[in-house]
């Protein structure tokens, strides 16, 4: 259940706002921690979004500050502390070294704090993993598209797995998705409609997506098929993609509508917390990300190795299936166990090829 609710918040967050890379499922715990202490309007918001918890299956920094000075319940000061300032040259350090500390991998600053605010709702991730099968580097020429004429750095793959492509029916339209399997139960989706619907119907339409089922190769957005000469008649599945790496910093009261903080951000609301009037005054959200030839990165992209393989003399046809991501696209990082989206984003500005 807290996943369905955990991924409709991806959903909604990815349809008013497809950033670069955004995690709702970092943000998800602390609402339903707060939906708890919270009273009256804002606990109704609270428990609309996140009605239950939520335990992250990764590495994550989730936390909620309140300044030195504001009364507490007993309950709540147990878990806080330390506690907040009001000096940002002292908070900011402090919340940038607690989230590179609970996240274990490099993760961009937190938005700023100002020295006024009583309850801040702080949260950040990064995820590693490394693709089962790795890629090497290469580079896309678009055709046409808002990407034609330019070289693109690239990652290119080929393997015999056609399963890891899908085409789904959705209400933005037949959407792509391929799967790159990586280690520690951590898969990334890509997705796209071939610029046929809006980022962010397409990025929503995927965090939920059923794929048609057949047991042909599938057609769809960005998917070429043919017969080409080969050493055996085995079919091929060809990867094509931009290597791309995002990192942002989130004002989540800027989605306060979506995230169910529409109230919290008004007075006198969490008697759980404390007796005096207490608003959510602040909300950000760090993440980063990046899609490299060894794996899925939250650090800056390097090279993947070149690899020259063997040509084979060609003895037989075989029907070789090509996923060309050339057009902007999504990309969604799943848990694979459970199905939990714990990152979304959307690629609209590629890197060039050097």
């Amino acid at each position: 259940m807290s996943v369905e609710r955990a991924n409709t918040l991806t959903a909604g967050w990815a349809s008013v706002s497809p950033a670069g890379v955004f995690s709702a499922a970092v943000v998800y715990p602390l609402l339903a921690l707060l939906a708890t202490v919270a009273g009256g309007r804002a606990a109704e918001e609270l428990r609309a979004v996140a009605p239950t918890p939520l335990e992250l299956p990764v590495r994550g920094a989730l936390g909620v500050w309140t300044r030195e000075g504001t009364p507490l319940t007993l309950d709540w000061a147990a878990r806080c502390d330390p506690r907040l300032t009001g000096d940002p040259a002292i908070d900011r350090p402090l919340l940038d070294a607690w989230a590179a500390a609970q996240t274990g991998a490099p993760v961009p600053p937190l938005p700023p704090f100002g020295p006024d605010d009583g309850l801040v709702l702080a949260s950040a991730l990064a995820v590693t993993a490394d693709w089962q099968e790795p890629f090497t580097d290469g580079v896309l020429r678009p055709a046409d598209g808002p990407w034609a004429g330019r070289r693109v750095a690239s990652l290119h793959r080929r393997g015999p797995d056609l399963s890891a492509v899908r085409v789904a029916h959705t209400p933005a339209g037949p959407v792509t998705l391929l799967t790159v399997a990586g280690t520690a139960d951590v898969d990334v989706v890509l997705c796209t409609a071939g610029g046929a619907a809006p980022p962010g119907a397409v990025l929503a339409a995927a965090v939920t997506a059923r794929p048609a089922g057949s047991s042909r190769p599938p057609s769809g957005p960005c998917i070429t098929k043919g017969l080409v000469d080969a050493a055996d008649p085995e079919p091929e599945l060809v990867v094509k993609v931009p290597r791309f790496a995002a990192v942002a910093a989130h004002d989540l009261l800027g989605l306060a509508e979506v995230l169910g903080l529409g109230a919290a951000a008004g007075a006198g609301t969490f008697p759980g917390i404390g007796p005096d009037a207490l608003r959510v005054t602040a909300a950000g959200q760090s993440v980063a990300a990046a899609f490299t030839g060894p794996g899925f990165r939250a650090a800056p992209v390097e090279p993947a190795p070149r690899v020259q393989a063997p040509v084979a003399a060609a003895t037989a046809r075989r029907l070789r299936v090509t996923v060309r991501f050339d057009s902007p696209f999504g990309h969604l990082t799943v848990h694979r166990p459970t199905g939990l989206v714990l990152m979304a984003g959307w690629v609209s500005d590629p890197e060039e090829a050097q």
